[in-house]
């Protein structure tokens, strides 16, 4: 078995490696890349929405290029287990979510998923290998249009530098002060 052209056992030692442990969770993150990829045109470039802060976002890492830190993986705190790949240029993508219908047949997968038996009483090895077993049949696709315009990236602002503490920080709309000198940012120094 693999995922996006690594063996699962590959997959899974990045996941320990980046993540700092095994979990569920990048596992199925890894099959809906997985499902996703082999679903779209090779020759486009694409961002992802991710809808959730957790695993997710590091199985996109792990197997595409995109990043937070490159701009090309954008998390929106909306808290559904799913991503969404799209052409930058048309707004055109395919969405992946765990489908809640079909990790019925999987009871541990349900199990886990919905927070029913508390994390300490499951049998972790179960889980694993049935999320294995069951691999991209709990995943569902949908087509969908994004908004490129709320997407893309903003043009940097010129670099200025803070009248009090004397740092660089983006743009001087904000004045002559930084955002953790004019008080915006919650620390103190």
């Amino acid at each position: 078995m693999q995922i996006c052209d690594l063996p699962l056992e590959e997959y899974e030692k990045k996941i320990v490696e980046f993540h700092g442990s095994m979990a569920p969770g990048l596992i199925i993150g890894g099959f809906m890349v997985d499902l996703i990829v082999k679903n779209l045109p090779k020759d486009r470039f694409y961002d992802v929405i991710c809808e959730s802060m957790k695993c997710l976002p590091d199985a996109i890492q792990l197997l595409t290029p995109c990043s937070i830190g490159n701009g090309w993986l954008k998390i929106v705190k909306i808290g559904r287990f799913a991503m969404t790949f799209f052409d930058k240029e048309t707004g055109d993508g395919l969405r992946a979510y765990l489908d809640t219908e079909k990790i019925k047949k999987y009871p541990a997968v349900n199990e886990w998923f919905f927070k029913l038996t508390p994390k300490h009483e499951q049998d972790a090895d179960k889980l694993f290998e049935t999320i294995r077993a069951a691999g991209a049949e709990i995943i569902s696709l949908q087509k969908v249009k994004v908004d490129t315009s709320i997407t893309r990236k903003k043009k940097g602002s010129k670099i200025a530098v803070c009248a009090k503490c004397n740092e660089s920080y983006p743009g001087t709309e904000s004045g002559n002060l930084c955002k953790v000198c004019s008080g915006a940012v919650i620390y103190y120094t």
